[in-house]
């Protein structure tokens, strides 16, 4: 577990360097908010096409070889992006070796691994797995604080090489497969979603051990956690992430002011991850919309800081958004795997991943085009609350007791 958290950790740390490079790029070349965020988003879009794929490596292979050779290309792709001089050096190094590095070490295969080794604590474990992504963005002070010392071009090498130094040796050295799911082919399913801790009140449809991508998508439920996976795994919690630094700098917040608003942010989004395990007790559905509702209401802090700039209102934004967005995403990846956990979830997994990686993808670039249409980030902050409200809804339509959606 301890390996897996700081895989998760330093491997979206990797990917979340975006929110405070974003800056310093646009100011050294002059490239416009929304052409630069590109990159963020073909990296999302990347990962999200990758990870089905890294889900179906970890099934059939060794782990600790697939996550090792993640750590070599996420590392090198982040070094190698000091060398970037064009937009299309920064797609190509950052949106897609990145992403393709990321996915191999990222929430898929670790889920899937963890999964099979906790199979009646998955709340708890996705929640844990969370938390690293969670620290990750508490890093931003530390970026920042490498841009300024040694520039973007230095810190880029810094972080890629350290990172890819501590990931490899670690994953090679303590993961390894679960033996009880090596000889059965998957393990057995822990507690399935309910309001209040108990299979019987929540009366979920029994689960098929030989779920595959093809049957899930032939489900009913299967498509609306899709959608909530679009919805408040990637388009409305990346509109965030990639434009809060500059949005806190365009209001007056110096750069690391703004940075430690997001460590804030970081470190309620790593309790939100831990407290996921809440849903184990009172169930998925309850922990997941109250998760939606109090990051909305942080977004709308954000929308009204726009006319009353204090740092007061900031930190209460932080808190509330970060918990929100953190508790939200780890207690829906643990109700896919109640659902459909088996031999193939490595599969499943990523293909959720795949959704929240098409909507992420979207949002950076929607969040910059709305900016440079409009001149300030209202409109994208609307649209933040609007996508996390629709996922809300959507959970509450596949909660349990109301009767089998499966078909």
């Amino acid at each position: 577990m301890a390996t897996a958290f700081t895989v998760m950790l330093l491997g979206y740390a990797m990917r979340n360097t975006f929110t405070v490079f974003y800056p310093v790029i646009v100011q050294d070349f002059g490239w416009t908010r929304g052409i630069t965020a590109i990159m963020y988003s073909l990296t999302l879009l990347c990962y999200g096409f990758v990870a089905p794929a890294a889900g179906g490596l970890v099934d059939r292979f060794n782990p600790k070889y697939i996550l090792a050779a993640g750590g070599l290309v996420v590392g090198s792709g982040i070094a190698l992006c000091s060398l970037a001089t064009q937009t299309w050096h920064f797609y190509l190094l950052y949106g897609v070796m990145v992403a393709v590095g990321l996915s191999l070490i990222g929430v898929t295969p670790l889920s899937t691994i963890m999964a099979n080794w906790f199979p009646q604590r998955r709340g708890f474990v996705f929640g844990l797995l969370g938390a690293g992504f969670g620290v990750s963005l508490v890093s931003a002070p530390l970026f920042q604080y490498l841009i300024s010392s040694f520039g973007w071009q230095t810190a880029y090498v810094i972080i890629g090489a350290a990172a890819a130094a501590i990931i490899i040796p670690l994953v090679l050295l303590f993961v390894k497969r679960n033996p009880a799911c090596e000889s059965l082919g998957a393990c057995a399913v822990g507690p399935r979603d309910s309001f209040a801790g108990s299979d019987e009140q929540a009366g979920t449809p029994h689960v098929d051990m030989d779920w595959t991508v093809r049957k899930a998508l032939k489900t009913k439920t299967f498509h609306i956690f899709l959608i909530i996976s679009f919805c408040n795994m990637g388009l409305g919690p990346q509109i965030i992430l990639a434009h809060q630094v500059y949005f806190l700098q365009d209001l007056g917040y110096s750069p690391m002011a703004a940075a430690t608003v997001f460590s804030v942010f970081g470190v309620f989004f790593t309790a939100g991850n831990v407290f996921s395990f809440l849903s184990d007790r009172f169930g998925r559905t309850y922990v997941f919309i109250g998760g939606g509702v109090l990051s909305s209401a942080g977004v709308v802090l954000l929308i009204l800081l726009q006319n009353n700039p204090s740092v007061a209102i900031a930190i209460v934004f932080a808190v509330c958004a970060g918990f929100g967005l953190g508790v939200a995403p780890m207690t829906g990846y643990a109700a896919v795997a109640d659902r459909f956990h088996g031999r193939h979830y490595g599969s499943i997994q990523g293909t959720i991943i795949l959704a929240a990686s098409i909507g992420g993808a979207i949002g950076p670039w929607i969040g910059g085009m709305l900016h440079d249409m409009s001149g300030n980030y209202q409109s994208a902050l609307v649209v933040v609350v609007c996508v996390l409200m629709t996922g809300a809804l959507f959970m509450w339509l596949v909660r349990p007791g109301r009767g089998d959606v499966h078909a």
